[in-house]
């Protein structure tokens, strides 16, 4: 968003939120911390990008000890937006009158539909859960699942989009080997 230019004034960070991200940077468990390290380098990537300001902001809110909550009313007392990719903390700000903007929903709306019966080309990389089925994904990330492709995994084919289902992480669709 930023290098896009749709970010404008500066973004402010509250040092709780740094110190939260660090501590899951520093967590025994692997994905945490790789989760944990992507954030800091996301805020460093934001930090170095030309006109743009990141300030962080040594405001704490001490009679609140969850950082959510902490931000929420950061947010309320500054009469400022979230910025945002968790849906609970979305609802809960909003709930307390707080605007946020929320990155998932932007880009799952931005990313491309795929119809039924439309063709594609996609790389097959893995097993499906069920026999026969092969693996894919698009550019964006959306799992593809196709079926009697499992002996296709390293290939790359044209599939039949047949349907798609809505999941807590976007939408998977399901395709089969397209005949084309």
């Amino acid at each position: 968003m930023v290098r896009a230019g749709f970010v404008s004034g500066p973004l402010l960070v509250p040092r709780f939120v740094i110190d939260e991200v660090q501590s899951i940077a520093d967590a025994h468990d692997p994905i945490r911390r790789r989760k944990g390290r992507r954030g800091l380098d996301m805020l460093d990537a934001l930090r170095g990008h030309p006109g743009n300001d990141v300030h962080v902001l040594d405001d704490d809110v001490v009679e609140l000890e969850e950082v959510d909550a902490k931000l929420v009313a950061l947010a309320r007392r500054l009469k400022v937006d979230l910025v945002t990719v968790d849906e609970p903390l979305q609802r809960a700000a909003e709930l307390q009158g707080v605007r946020c903007l929320n990155l998932a929903r932007l880009s799952d709306g931005l990313r491309p539909v795929h119809v039924s019966g439309e063709v594609i080309r996609l790389p097959i990389t893995r097993e499906g859960k069920e026999p026969g089925q092969g693996v894919g994904f698009l550019d964006d990330g959306t799992m593809v699942v196709v079926g009697d492709a499992a002996e296709l995994v390293g290939r790359e084919v044209d599939v039949r989009i047949t349907g798609n289902v809505r999941t807590a992480l976007g939408t998977m669709l399901f395709a089969s080997v397209s005949q084309v």
